[in-house]
């Protein structure tokens, strides 16, 4: 029986690594990983064992494990689910409330009885504040008819019930108080101002869709927590850039509807703009770095301003960003972007795109971005950099790194994994598959889209009622349960997701990994 071995993890911890093995024997040495990069191991069947590690120094990149790889133990980073400090913990119950006011979804009638939640807030046991008190204003004047009836109808407003809804809600959180500590720094985008808008022109109910909608497989603590940390933990500031993309999605850009009619209706519509884009692979998915983020790579040679609308261009970067989310798999959260400037001239240059893109990552993706690489970047874009690292918010900038070699870009990416057009040993290249006939049926199943919707909204209200018990609550028990729901929830969308967006190339060639969110908890 042979077994083959590869690299899948960046760096060994402290001291031995024992990897338990459930397959037969293989081998039970130290090995100096830098010696190892891969290795057929010949053993017999009926065996067990472990491989024990040695740590070197110094600390090498990589280390090896069975192919196919099997899913090791993950800690999330800091931040994210099930990694939270009290005091995280407490501004992501305090996101919640506000984001609960916002859509006009009140606790369930169980909390509803318990006075006490209209007028203090609990405190966990360490003494910090699960909300703010200007939070804590009464809420039992929504009824619980009115409650059910919203939550139930989920997916399925009309829009003649706006006015209706906006009625039976209690009014948005003051858009001056959410916005009053902005500055025009804070503000690069207009975002405030979009709030405002959206709560005007939106109803809670609607807000409350576009939310669930964006949240697609993802933890919604893990969609509200990016948010957070992209505006340092404040609340007001987090709510009025969460609002505000939501309006961004479903007013402006109407992002469902890209990802739902996809390629197939490109091409029938002759949408040449867009399909020229993927089919040429300006920009595709392909391969994972060292900490297993998935890259996108974006040949900017192939790029020339009059071959599309900028609608055309910017639906395709929605298209791609979208797609790219469907690669993701906890606890892996954000994805590796390669600028590859190989062969480029200022006949490829154009800023609109730049721009588009740069918004995209800053104020409606936020904390997407894992690392940006500019390969082999020519000396005429020196000049062009100096342009394009003024709009660039300092995190953002960051993030970016200039590789000119393939020395370089090891750093980032495993060099035995480096594919052949950026100067690696891999024999690969885009080719672009086109669409199979009857790959997108289900999205026109009316009937059992709408069956499946009603019960996701039966999970949501779950959720948002396990929600109001978690805030109010410093229980464990509380915290767990909002956890498993969060867990159906996410399954729950493996299930509904062909209904909703149409197959993409990444999709005909396995490299999604939206069946892998029903392995993650």
């Amino acid at each position: 029986m042979v077994f083959r071995f590869y690299k899948i993890f960046e760096r060994l911890p402290p001291g031995k690594v024992v990897l338990q093995l459930s397959i037969p024997a293989f081998f039970t040495q130290s090995e100096n990983l830098r010696d190892v990069k891969e290795r057929e191991v010949e053993t017999s069947a009926g065996q067990s064992g472990h491989l024990t590690i040695n740590r070197t120094f110094p600390p090498p990149k990589s280390f090896i494990a069975l192919y196919p790889p099997f899913d090791m133990p993950a800690e999330p980073l800091p931040g994210r689910p099930g990694n939270l400090t009290p005091e995280q913990e407490a501004k992501l119950k305090e996101f919640w409330t506000l984001v609960m006011k916002v859509f006009g979804v009140s606790p369930p009638a169980s909390l509803l009885e318990n006075n006490s939640i209209t007028t203090t807030m609990s405190s966990t046991s360490n003494g910090v504040s699960h909300a703010p008190s200007e939070t804590s204003t009464d809420i039992s004047n929504v009824s619980e008819k009115s409650a059910k009836k919203k939550r139930f109808g989920m997916f399925r407003k009309k829009d003649k019930d706006k006015d209706k809804d906006k009625e039976n809600v209690p009014n948005h959180p003051s858009s001056t108080n959410a916005t009053s500590t902005f500055t025009d720094e804070d503000d690069k985008y207009g975002q405030s101002k979009q709030f405002k808008t959206a709560l005007s022109e939106m109803s809670p109910e609607e807000l409350r869709i576009a939310f669930w909608s964006m949240v697609k497989a993802d933890h919604p603590d893990g969609l509200l927590l990016r948010f957070l940390r992209a505006r340092k933990w404040d609340t007001k500031k987090a709510l009025v850039m969460m609002v505000s993309t939501m309006h961004w999605r479903l007013k402006e850009m109407d992002v469902e509807s890209i990802v739902f009619k996809g390629e197939g209706v490109a091409i029938a519509e002759h949408d040449e703009g867009f399909m020229k884009q993927i089919r040429l692979g300006k920009s595709y998915l392909h391969g994972t770095d060292l900490q297993g983020r998935p890259i996108c790579t974006v040949r900017a040679r192939l790029h020339r301003q009059g071959d599309q609308s900028e609608d055309a261009l910017n639906r395709y970067t929605i298209y791609v960003m979208e797609t790219a989310r469907m690669c993701l798999k906890d606890p892996i959260d954000t994805a590796t972007v390669i600028f590859d400037l190989s062969e480029f001239s200022l006949a490829n240059m154009d800023y609109a795109p730049v721009k588009f893109m740069i918004k995209c990552f800053e104020a409606h993706y936020p904390e997407s971005l894992g690392v940006c690489l500019v390969y082999k970047a020519p000396w005429i874009f020196q000049g062009i950099w100096n342009i394009i690292k003024g709009w660039l918010d300092p995190v953002v900038a960051s993030k970016i790194h200039f590789a000119r070699s393939v020395d370089d870009l090891s750093n980032f990416i495993e060099r035995q994994e480096i594919w052949s057009e950026l100067g690696g040993p891999v024999d690969w290249e885009y080719k672009y598959i086109e669409p199979i006939a009857g790959e997108d049926d289900l999205l026109k199943d009316k009937e059992s889209r709408e069956k499946l919707l009603e019960e996701r909204a039966k999970i949501v209200q779950e959720y948002e009622d396990a929600t109001w018990t978690w805030i109010y609550s410093s229980s464990g028990e509380a915290k767990e349960t909002r956890h498993a729901i969060a867990k159906k929830l996410r399954e729950d969308y493996v299930k509904l997701d062909p209904y909703l967006r149409a197959k993409t190339i990444y999709d005909r060639i396995g490299y999604t990994k939206l069946n892998d969110a029903t392995q993650s908890s």
